[in-house]
């Protein structure tokens, strides 16, 4: 290329660049017209200035084949090119003279035959003086098409191994049996072989939601459902324990773990790991199981609730029911039959109630009778609803409406002798009760032993000691024209005799006297001064004819003399008729809550006029008596501190209540009225409670009614 006559500023020949292995574009003034273009971008880009421009002193040489002359505007002749840089990233370097290099420009070039195709290029911009005077620009243009592909692949490589890398990682990280891929959804793509050899299913049957067949049909919802909630929720790591079918049928527990593949910020798949946990989760099993029945036996001393609870964590945990008996206390060798009572039992919810608790009848051959004789668990797998061995009728009648298929009776022996006995069963798909879980059951009851034993003690005692309690309360004698009625409930927390008692006599014709009353304490030293102070109180009554206040005040003085240790309350009332053919009471009252009377017409008060202190106490002030006539149809009612105390509360405000609850019971049957008051005042049960009442006849008759 021949240039004519250049500046002094530019001494640089154009055709120094003909043969250069880049691009080479010179364009001259701010339109930017074309001057000069090497081979090597005629190469690139299929187009170059024809011939020699009309420009002040600028001429270009020959280009044979050219198709743009010399002195278009760039934009016109490389259109795509000058789009792709922008005119204002040439405006600015023309003006400033900053040099700018623009990396990746990517162009549609036509190549050899007119075929089109995009390339990618690196330009370097500069300003250059020209020797026309005006400035232009040096292009220099280097394709990258070919550094760029091979840049891509070496990124695709590095991606797909970055891919197996974590790939690998969380196979290790979750220390897998096996492992699987899935799509984004969630969709089962591959899965390795130790899938089919835990389940029996073939890869092709797990791939998509296949794998789902093999899990327990209790448990596929739950996994179908979390393993889409997780996917949608593309959760950092996922992590469940199911339990899947083994070729041979029965079911293993499996922890899976899934963690999501991104790229570019999306979830492009999941890689996960399936381990069988079976020995790690029945340990532990075993010890949440061990904790909750040693939880039901703490601090519960009822038995009743003891095994409700007992039986509540038997079911459905280890079977899907579970019968708890109560054996009758050992008199020798144990009889050909039992007869035991049913004292809590549970079953999984979906099958049948069980029958209500009752007495049941075990016949010499079954299987309950041999346990309790061999006094080692029994354990039996059957047809369902077809055990091996006679049952309790109604039992009988459960296993075959549940189809019941297995059984376990276990005895629980206490103090040497079988006190209870745990019967548990299976019933449906659920395999049959195993050696290991008799084990289990067994430790379970070994370790609420002690508290077993305590409240089978406590329900002993308890029985004994009301046995007792109820010998040493008299009936009521039967007095023409009164109805009497009493009432005696232990608390059901105490094992011992309480101090609570009622008494009725008669001293003499006509006269009836009314006693409640209750020394301090609940042990047996209570009971036996409860029995000391009734006796001397009747004596004293009957003795000669006094005051309810004299009677007292000479019972307190016996009480100093004989236990000097020992308090007690009382109420002592006479009820007899009076001058004009009704009746009336004389009372006194030592430390005990006031009687209360309660009109037939429902209105009620407390009778407070004769207060003393506690028996045996030593005082000096005379003891009060006091006299109130009683109206017709009216009701006397006398009772213990366990029917109107609250802890933490005022006792007066237990004795608003009792009398708010007595006026509607005003004309109620008297056995009713005393029942009612048991059942409808909020009571503590921490203290036994005695009651006495007596209901006086209407105006005018005078037929004796006996309760």
């Amino acid at each position: 290329m021949h240039v004519g006559h250049e500046r002094e500023t530019s001494r640089i020949p154009l055709d120094l660049f003909d043969q250069a292995p880049v691009g080479v574009l010179v364009t001259a003034g701010e339109d930017h017209r074309l001057v000069y273009t090497n081979a090597a971008f005629a190469a690139m880009f299929g187009e170059r200035p024809d011939d020699g421009w009309s420009g002040d002193g600028w001429t270009c040489g020959d280009r044979p084949g050219g198709e743009w002359p010399a002195g278009t505007p760039v934009r016109e002749a490389f259109p795509d090119l000058v789009r792709r840089i922008s005119p204002d990233a040439l405006g600015h370097v023309l003006e400033t003279g900053e040099a700018a290099c623009l990396d990746e420009v990517v162009v549609t070039v036509t190549g050899p035959g007119g075929a089109s195709r995009e390339g990618s290029f690196r330009l370097s911009l500069s300003r250059v003086p020209l020797t026309s005077g005006e400035s232009g620009l040096l292009a220099v243009v280097q394709e990258i098409t070919a550094h760029l592909a091979a840049a891509r692949r070496v990124r695709v490589m590095e991606k797909e191994w970055r891919r197996i890398q974590r790939r690998y990682q969380s196979m290790v990280w979750a220390d897998a049996h096996l492992v699987w891929v899935t799509g984004p959804r969630g969709e089962v793509r591959e899965m390795s072989q130790g899938w089919q050899r835990l389940t029996g299913q073939t890869v092709e049957e797990s791939l998509g939601d296949g794998w789902s067949g093999a899990i327990h049909p209790e448990d596929r919802a739950a996994a179908e459902e979390s393993w889409d909630r997780a996917t949608e929720q593309a959760v950092s790591l996922y992590e469940q324990i199911y339990r899947v079918r083994t070729p041979e049928g029965r079911y293993r527990h499996v922890r899976f773990r899934a963690v999501p593949v991104h790229e570019d910020g999306e979830v492009v798949e999941w890689v996960g790991a399936s381990t069988d946990v079976e020995q790690e989760w029945q340990e532990a099993r075993r010890r949440r199981l061990l904790d909750r029945a040693a939880a039901a036996a703490s601090d519960i001393s009822n038995l009743e609730e003891m095994c409700e609870e007992f039986a509540g964590v038997i079911v459905p945990e280890l079977a899907d029911s579970c019968y708890v008996y109560l054996l009758p206390e050992a008199n020798g060798a144990p009889p050909a039959s039992i007869v035991t009572e049913r004292v809590a039992s549970a079953v999984r919810e979906g099958l049948p109630s069980l029958p209500p608790r009752r007495k049941e009848y075990h016949p010499a051959d079954s299987g309950f009778v041999r346990a309790v004789r061999q006094r080692r668990p029994l354990q039996a797998t059957f047809p369902p609803g077809q055990p091996p061995f006679p049952c309790a009728d109604n039992v009988m009648t459960w296993i075959k409406e549940a189809g019941e298929h297995s059984l376990a009776i276990m005895p629980v022996v206490v103090e040497g002798e079988v006190a209870t006995v745990v019967v548990t069963g299976v019933c449906g798909d659920r395999p049959p009760i195993g050696p290991d879980d008799v084990r289990l059951m067994r430790e379970m009851l070994d370790h609420t032993h002690d508290a077993v034993s305590k409240a089978l003690r406590f329900r002993r005692n308890q029985r004994v000691a009301l046995a007792l309690q109820h010998s040493l309360l008299a009936e009521p004698p039967q007095v023409p024209g009164l109805e009497i009625a009493a009432r005696y409930q232990a608390s059901p927390t105490a094992a011992e005799i309480g101090g609570d008692w009622y008494d009725a006599f008669t001293p003499s014709a006509g006269v009836l006297d009314l006693v409640i009353g209750d020394v301090a304490g609940h042990d047996l030293a209570a009971a036996v001064c409860m029995s000391q102070v009734r006796n001397m109180l009747r004596a004293l009554a009957v003795d000669r004819d006094e005051s309810p206040g004299h009677v007292l005040r000479r019972l307190n003085d016996a009480l100093e003399t004989l236990n000097g240790e020992s308090t007690a309350t009382c109420v002592l009332t006479r009820v007899e008729r009076d001058e004009e053919d009704g009746w009336r009471v004389a009372y006194s009252v030592a430390g005990h809550p006031p009687p209360l009377l309660v009109t037939g017409d429902g209105r009620s008060r407390f009778l407070r006029d004769a207060r003393n202190p506690l028996l045996g106490l030593r005082h000096g002030r005379p003891w009060a008596s006091a006299v109130e006539p009683l109206p017709p149809h009216g009701t006397l009612l006398l009772y213990t501190d366990g029917l109107v105390e609250r802890r933490g509360e005022d006792i007066g405000d237990g004795l608003e209540r009792l009398r708010r609850c007595a006026e509607p019971l005003a004309r109620a049957p008297l056995g009713r009225f005393c029942d009612e008051l048991l059942t409808g005042m909020p009571l503590t049960g921490e203290d036994d409670i005695a009651m006495i009442a007596l209901r006086l006849p209407p105006a005018g008759d005078h037929a004796g009614v006996a309760s």
